[in-house]
């Protein structure tokens, strides 16, 4: 026999109005049944995007900033959301790096630092490629450093808003 049982859960609730927009959540709570019923997931659809993550994280003309940085430091980006960093940092000089930050207003902290560690290895360039996604938050500040005989090159994008909204890459369209 199927039973209908209402659900309460804000989160649930929440998660509704974020995946369908036009709905603005329902007039009553959500509903579950012990009936097995068959589902189309209209996901992906309903968030806006019918590209899997994979590509829709897609480095592109329109949509990446390159960078670099080579003895200094250089702002990335303080508008808030995630955001797909990828590049290479090579550094030649003993005890040097070359480090991705966040800087929350008054200090930076290191998130990935490449580097270089002892004297013995001055003079042999580590290179190493990176592939990352980063969060800033709303205040904060997405940075990239090195020290001098270092340098850290690449590109970024935002993959998605400070709310989880997804950003395509400019120029697609799903039409």
């Amino acid at each position: 026999m199927a039973q209908l049982i209402n659900i309460t859960s804000e989160a649930l609730q929440a998660t509704v109005r974020r995946l369908l927009p036009s709905q603005k959540g329902f007039g009553e709570d959500l509903q579950a049944t012990n009936v097995v019923t068959p589902i189309i997931d209209l996901t992906p659809t309903a968030e806006g995007t019918q590209l899997p993550q994979y590509l829709q994280q897609s480095l592109a003309f329109g949509s990446s900033t390159p960078f670099s940085a080579s003895g200094g430091s250089s702002d990335l980006t303080s508008t808030a959301g995630f955001y797909r960093v990828s590049g290479t940092a090579t550094v030649v000089g003993g005890n040097k790096a070359a480090d991705i930050r966040i800087n929350d207003g008054t200090s930076d902290k290191v998130l990935i630092s490449f580097q270089n560690p002892t004297a013995v290895t001055a003079g042999i360039p580590q290179e190493t490629v990176f592939d990352y996604i980063f969060f800033i938050r709303p205040g904060d500040t997405l940075k990239i450093s090195s020290d001098t005989d270092a340098v850290i090159t690449g590109s970024f994008r935002q993959v998605a808003t400070n709310t989880g909204i997804l950003v395509n890459p400019v120029g697609f369209s799903s039409e």
